[in-house]
């Protein structure tokens, strides 16, 4: 196992791992070096984890670099190296000037023969470094990262962004995202091709296992962020008295969705979990009755999007409710796994919530073809493409 290292830029153990990496890969001149960038924790990232994995699992070297909060867990051991760059400033402007400058340094100065960047706000530092290097950069597209509601809302933040999206993405040869309608959505603003690695997790054979307190859990997973439609969904359980509300995830409305909650008496039946190790989420998502991803039309990354949490909900056996956008639509034609709703209100949020605690049959008939579709969405078929695609950039195809 590698060990998992904070980097401070620049200091003398910054000179010694370079040293290390670089007798490293003249002993090992045939393994490719893969450097992928992140700005959040990789404590919690479990996409990026998986990637990681099973790049390494492929024959690459793998290094995951990200960023050290002041609340940052100590990192795993794992099969691929793991870096964190302390920043002066931790939101905002300042934050992401700050991290491009760390990241871009740090890319410069350590070897590698493809970087890996993970949205558009790790992609100037990339794309910059592998191009005065003479590497490959490849573009890794979570999600439509200038059409996400905190920047569709701020005309100069947008502008900003599209900017730099302009100014890279269309001179890349290589770059992913996590679903059809995305890559299609993505290719015809940047006319450049997208390859499609969706963002599903390990095939788990566990079966659903009922909250130890009886009541019905709905459960969020996610960040607590605006868009995704939790206010709707905290005030639903005004209306569902016998239901728990379980919120998985911190973000930008973490204080405002506890002072909602406080000013309608519902501490007792919504729990905030905070942020969850991937591990013990699968535990808490196999308790849950019903799964919840409720997403505003305020951008097209959300319209477009096909979150991990809905393949989550579908291996732990949970119906869900999500929106009537493309890509679950596209999911419910051939499996019919979810309960979809077409607008996103507080009752259309709390009638999909009654239908499924109250329609047995109904739910019964969901829950047993998310036990089928498992055995599909999987990390382990997924897996596949994605060597392929890294097999092509590194010249292994």
């Amino acid at each position: 196992m590698v060990n998992s290292k904070i980097i401070e830029l620049p200091t003398t153990r910054h000179v010694l791992v370079e040293l290390f990496q670089r007798i490293t890969e003249t002993l090992n001149p045939d393994v490719p070096h893969i450097i992928c960038t992140v700005t959040n924790d990789l404590t919690y990232d479990r996409r990026m984890q998986r990637i990681c994995r099973s790049l390494v699992k492929g024959g690459y070297r793998v290094t995951l670099v990200g960023r050290q909060r002041l609340d940052s867990e100590p990192l795993r051991k794992e099969s691929y190296e793991q870096l964190r760059l302390r920043c002066r400033y931790n939101k905002g402007k300042l934050f992401y000037l700050d991290y491009n400058w760390r990241l871009l340094r740090y890319l410069l100065s350590h070897p590698f023969d493809i970087v890996n960047a993970v949205d558009l706000d790790t992609l100037l530092p990339g794309f910059w470094a592998s191009r005065i290097k003479k590497k490959a950069c490849v573009y890794d597209a979570h999600e439509y990262f200038t059409e996400v509601p905190e920047v569709v809302r701020r005309p100069l933040v947008k502008r900003t962004w599209e900017l730099a999206a302009r100014l890279t993405i269309p001179r890349l040869r290589y770059a992913y995202t996590v679903g059809p309608a995305l890559a299609e959505a993505l290719q015809q603003h940047y006319n450049t091709p997208f390859a499609v690695i969706r963002n599903v997790p390990l095939q788990e054979k566990a079966t659903p296992e009922a909250n130890p307190s009886g009541a019905p859990v709905i459960l969020y997973q996610g960040a607590l962020n605006e868009g995704r439609g939790l206010e709707y969904a905290v005030k639903a359980m005004v209306h569902l008295k016998e239901a728990e509300l379980w919120l998985a995830g911190e973000g930008d409305l973490s204080a405002s969705l506890r002072y909602l909650v406080r000013d309608l008496g519902l501490e007792d039946r919504v729990h905030f979990l905070g942020f969850i190790l991937p591990e013990n989420l699968k535990l808490i998502t196999q308790q849950a009755s019903i799964g919840l991803n409720l997403l505003e039309s305020r951008g097209l990354s959300y319209y477009y999007s096909l979150a991990n949490k809905a393949f989550d909900y579908i291996q732990a056996g949970v119906p869900s409710i999500h929106m009537a956008f493309p890509e679950y639509r596209r999911i419910n034609e051939q499996q019919r796994v979810f309960h979809l709703i077409h607008e996103l209100t507080v009752d259309s949020v709390r009638l999909a919530i009654e239908r499924l605690l109250q329609d047995q049959a109904y739910y019964h008939q969901l829950q047993q073809n998310c036990l089928s579709a498992r055995e599909i969405y999987t990390w382990e078929q997924e897996e596949a493409a994605l060597l392929d695609f890294y097999g092509n950039v590194a010249g292994r195809g």
